[in-house]
């Protein structure tokens, strides 16, 4: 069943047709059974393209994490990306946000949308969701794309400070009014959205978030550890490793292209947030990480059977 459009507006007063948002593909409510709810941007594509599925960071949206990729990659590929469970008009879960639960509702969404197998392309906290998706659904995954991630994140003793507090920090916000967690976080966002054309949909888009699960999603990454089982990945994969990021450090993320058989490693020159501060130098190297993984295929017509 072809899933229902709806206006935006029915789901939340931002997003596309939001008067100050970015121009974006249409965007819709999608029923995954059994689970929930999710917003959906999708672009068809050339018939028969390749299928990318794009898995956004950690408090953002698809949206707001892919909106600066969404015309080149309409012209290329099919294209499909969703809110995570308690992100933008993700999923709202009763249970704690876990990643494995955020890699299943994609798949979800494939078998919602009829599509056999995809490009998982993850950013930052999107990397360990397509990780994930690789190991629970292998014959679902043709490759992979990892932009600004890692496979551990908690390493380093501030590393290990920061994520032991976030549980407690988790139980505290239940306590405080939410309209102090949003001036919190439009003054904390200040900084990185004045240089936004888009700052005022962009903040709409971060507010959509329910903070808990935000927050358990950063208690989720602080446990992630994927050492055990990373070099056991065996579909193409492309790394890219933001050079001057301060969130993933460069090192870690060459450990995950190092750990990965046969990956492949592209540099961006910028820091975690160059998908949206340098989106042609950004969009430039994703495409060329995405045929990275499409040429390791034996030729065109498997890759459209893959995908």
């Amino acid at each position: 069943m072809k899933p229902t459009l709806v206006s935006p507006s029915a789901v939340a007063p931002t997003g596309v047709g939001h008067p100050y948002s970015p121009p974006l593909s249409s965007g819709r409510a999608v029923d995954l059974p059994g689970r929930g709810t999710t917003f959906v941007h999708e672009i068809e594509g050339p018939p028969g393209a390749p299928t990318l599925m794009l898995l956004h960071g950690l408090g953002a949206t698809a949206a707001l994490n892919w909106f600066t990729t969404f015309p080149e990659l309409g012209h290329q590929f099919h294209v499909v990306a969703l809110d995570h469970r308690g992100h933008g008009r993700g999923i709202r879960a009763a249970t704690p946000f876990t990643l494995e639960d955020a890699a299943d509702d994609a798949v979800a969404l494939a078998d919602v949308l009829h599509i056999d197998r995809f490009i998982a392309v993850g950013y930052s906290m999107g990397g360990p969701i397509a990780q994930l998706i690789w190991r629970r659904h292998r014959d679902r995954v043709a490759g992979l794309v990892l932009c600004a991630t890692s496979h551990r994140f908690r390493v380093t003793p501030p590393e290990h400070v920061m994520f032991r507090w976030l549980p407690a920090f988790e139980q505290a916000t239940r306590l405080v009014p939410d309209v102090f967690t949003r001036r919190l976080i439009a003054n904390l966002s200040a900084p990185y959205l004045s240089q936004n054309s888009f700052a005022r949909w962009a903040l709409d888009e971060l507010l959509l978030r329910d903070q808990r699960s935000v927050l358990q999603a950063a208690v989720a990454l602080g446990r992630y550890k994927a050492t055990p089982w990373i070099s056991d990945i065996d579909v193409p994969t492309s790394v890219l490793v933001h050079r001057r990021d301060r969130l993933v450090p460069p090192a870690r993320q060459m450990e995950l292209a190092s750990a990965i058989p046969g990956s492949v490693t592209r540099d961006v020159d910028g820091d975690h947030l160059a998908v949206v501060r340098n989106p042609q130098r950004f969009v430039r190297t994703l495409i060329a990480g995405i045929d990275d993984v499409i040429s390791a295929h034996a030729s065109p017509f498997d890759m459209r059977q893959a995908c």
